[in-house]
């Protein structure tokens, strides 16, 4: 396989640079956004399904565990190099060489399906509770279905697909400029996310019975493989809604401090998503009850959980009608909450594209600067069109294809670089050194393994990064070869 590396050269760097302007608030008020999306307003009902009742609130617990497994790898690759890209960075040079810069590359190849698709995700759920304040919206869209070899994909079109693309071009339009000026914007998304999980915990505290969180139905503990599979699946929707603890590593050529603020910005996040997922959980089973939750399998159930959580809690004191005008802002409240994930999601992923280009490994026009704001506004664009387009597309069916790949090609190559880099650099300065090593990439490699293979017909999904990672090489490889025979190494 022939080295790109001999045939590109880095993109003039003269221009403007980043600006380490990122605080740790401002680092963990981003993580938070990132993480606390729509997810958890629309994942409960799947959770208790995959176990049957509320022991699957056993895959929180363990998801937010392994969480803190893997953000230990995060905060201490992240301390010694703190650079735009984060993960594009960390393979490159826990890998080295030629390896190095294919894995890298990989791992950016994968990011331009996954990342858009992220973003898309958290626009389609907020289109979704749109749906709950304008029932018009919820007309029946037009559907095709696209196939490409064994994979089918249902492309729809309807009043929700231009909400969701909306908020993709709101979200771009809010990031057109420096990081430091989107700090005020941040505060206040995250206050409205902060205040609308305090409400549904207050709600549950007042309105609900803290006996039906623990109403386990009988053989709930039995460990049989139904348990294990039920687990798996489980801790699946847990890691995806955790998800996010990590996005301050792509802004570390943006974060004051690095060393420092890293670390405890990834582990500060994830223990305050835990504590705030477990107690909103734990509210709406206390006022709904796992029975009634087990029957809203269905999209239009869980589109507007919270707003059916609210009406169930406050009807029976404030009457229907009150109810359900709380219903409908708990649901405006959660649309703000998809945007705010939106908006941080963006942020971080325009970063990596961005870092790519400045090392010579992605087509260099990602790697310019707005000359003015001085933020990599070609690598943000690119990404919202993507998304948008990704908005036409049923993401329920690719969400478990997407955790795999993300599973194979990026989290999995870096627990097993963080041991590779200690073995190779003992001597490279390490900020922060992830505590009981080697333990925690250990164990993340195991909880991560577990979550793939545990689910019926993994090797599906498997399949998919295989063929992902083979693409990507193929791209690698060709790119290689026209860099060779160009006589122009910018092209």
């Amino acid at each position: 396989m022939s080295d790109p590396t001999r045939y590109t050269r880095p993109v003039d760097i003269s221009a403007p640079k980043l600006e380490r302007t990122l605080t740790l608030s401002g680092a963990v008020r981003l993580n938070l956004l990132d993480m606390i999306g729509v997810g958890p307003f629309i994942t409960l009902p799947l959770l208790l399904g995959a176990m049957g009742g509320p022991q699957a609130m056993l895959g929180w617990i363990l998801g937010a565990l392994l969480a803190v497994c893997d953000g230990l790898v995060w905060a201490e690759l992240g301390a010694a190099m703190p650079e735009a890209g984060g993960t594009y960075h960390y393979l490159g040079k826990m890998f080295h060489g030629q390896l190095g810069r294919l894995l890298s590359f990989l791992f950016l190849f994968q990011l331009c399906f996954s990342a858009p698709l992220s973003v898309a995700s958290g626009c389609i759920g907020l289109s979704q509770y749109a749906t709950y304040l304008v029932p018009r919206l919820a007309a029946q869209p037009v559907t095709h279905s696209l196939r490409v070899g064994g994979y089918s994909a249902a492309v729809s079109i309807g009043p929700t697909t231009f909400v969701a693309i909306a908020a993709v071009v709101l979200a771009v339009l809010l990031l057109y400029r420096n990081l430091a000026k989107v700090r005020v914007l941040s505060i206040v998304l995250l206050s409205v996310v902060l205040v609308t999980i305090a409400w549904a915990v207050v709600t549950g505290l007042v309105h609900g019975h803290i006996a039906q969180v623990f109403a386990f139905p009988p053989h709930a503990f039995v460990l049989n493989r139904a348990f294990f599979v039920g687990l798996g699946s489980a801790m699946l929707i847990a890691t995806y809604d955790y998800w996010g603890y990590y996005n301050v590593t792509f802004l570390g050529g943006e974060t004051r401090d690095p060393g420092r603020t890293i670390p405890r910005a990834v582990l500060l996040s994830i223990g305050i998503v835990a504590l705030l997922y477990l107690a909103l959980n734990a509210s709406v089973l206390s006022v709904i009850g796992a029975p009634q939750l087990l029957a809203a399998q269905n999209l239009e159930a869980r589109r507007a959980l919270l707003s059916q959580f609210m009406q169930v809690a406050y009807a029976p004191s404030l009457g229907v009608h009150a109810a359900t005008l709380l219903g409908k802002l708990a649901a405006l409240l959660v649309m703000v909450t998809a945007f705010a994930s939106v908006f941080s999601l963006l942020l971080g992923y325009s970063r990596i594209p961005y870092a790519a280009a400045i090392d010579g490994n992605f087509i260099p026009i990602f790697g310019k600067l707005h000359p003015t704001r001085k933020f990599p506004h070609v690598s943000l664009l690119v990404l919202g069109v993507i998304a948008c387009i990704c908005c036409f597309f049923s993401l329920g069916d690719v969400i478990a294809a997407l955790v795999v790949l993300r599973i194979l090609l990026q989290f999995g190559l870096q627990h097993i670089g963080v041991m590779l880099l200690r073995m190779r650099r003992p001597d490279m300065p390490r900020p922060f050194r992830l505590w009981l090593y080697p333990l925690p990439p250990l164990l993340a490699l195991a909880g991560f393994g577990y979550i793939v293979v545990s689910r019926p017909n993994f090797y599906r999904e498997v399949l998919l990064a295989v063929v992902v990672a083979i693409v990507g090489c193929v791209v690698f490889t060709a790119r290689g070869a026209r860099y060779k025979s160009s006589d122009n190494p910018d092209l």
